[in-house]
């Protein structure tokens, strides 16, 4: 008998077993149990098993004490993709740039909306620990980063993402729609953008977009701190000369 479920989208073989792959952590220091990947996936546990299986022999999940972790191969997939890996090859140099001049931590993003998934870190001792990392995703209305890049993306992408309830990640994330579309109004206008311990506390940061020859933005740099630490004055010049340099070379 064949089944009147529709077989498409999250409910397909292959969306379940993507799943699974996407319920690890960052913090998942260690190897996750089968039964606690299925219970944040959403997917029933023999089913998991079946698609854990699969994902084993295909080089996706590995088999470690205590459960599962990821395998190389899904390292080894994200460092194929062209067009992230153009991106960040091409930036490295100028992000080195700006965190020698700046002595804070650097960031590289693009918006994949409603996130942002940051390319590439450069961290500072002096600096805040901030839960960004390499192929991570945070809230874009909660990050300067993501803040430079839905000031300049396209009507509806901003729409899409301010139109839904929007996550408050600390107690001063803005999540009401009227106040982030002035202050985005604002970034389009002075074309940086700002965040003060809206994604972890005590930090502050700057953004700016990297804007392709349509007048696009592709991706945007950020320079991070400790709130009261940080000067603003002192970073912005040389975070703008960044990505007018990369926005030359990548426009």
């Amino acid at each position: 008998m064949r089944s009147t479920q529709r077989d498409d989208g999250q409910n397909s073989v292959l969306g379940r077993a993507v799943s699974l792959l996407a319920a690890f952590r960052p913090d998942d220091d260690r190897c996750v149990a089968l039964s606690e990947l299925a219970r944040r996936a959403g997917v029933a546990k023999p089913t998991a098993h079946r698609l854990a299986g699969q994902l084993v022999e295909l080089g996706m999940l590995e088999v470690g004490e205590g459960g599962l972790r990821l395998g190389l191969r899904v390292f080894e997939l994200g460092q194929l993709v062209p067009r992230q890996r153009g991106l960040r090859d091409a930036a490295r140099p100028f992000l080195e740039d700006l965190h020698r001049a700046s002595g804070e931590t650097v960031h590289l993003a693009v918006l994949e909306a409603p996130d942002v998934v940051y390319l590439d870190k450069l961290t500072s001792r002096a600096a805040p620990a901030v839960p960004s990392r390499i192929g991570g995703r945070m809230p874009a209305h909660a990050t300067a980063v993501g803040k430079a890049l839905l000031a300049h993306a396209e009507e509806e992408v901003r729409e899409a993402v301010l139109g839904r309830p929007l996550e408050r990640v600390t107690g001063r994330t803005v999540v009401m729609r009227g106040v982030l579309m002035r202050e985005l109004r604002r970034v389009r206008t002075d074309g940086v953008a700002h965040e003060y311990e809206e994604s972890a506390n005590g930090v502050v940061c700057a953004a700016c977009p990297v804007i392709d020859s349509e007048g696009k933005a592709i991706a945007a740099v950020s320079v991070s701190g400790w709130v009261g630490k940080m000067q603003l004055e002192r970073v912005v010049p040389a975070l703008r000369t960044t990505a007018m340099m990369l926005s030359r070379q990548w426009g």
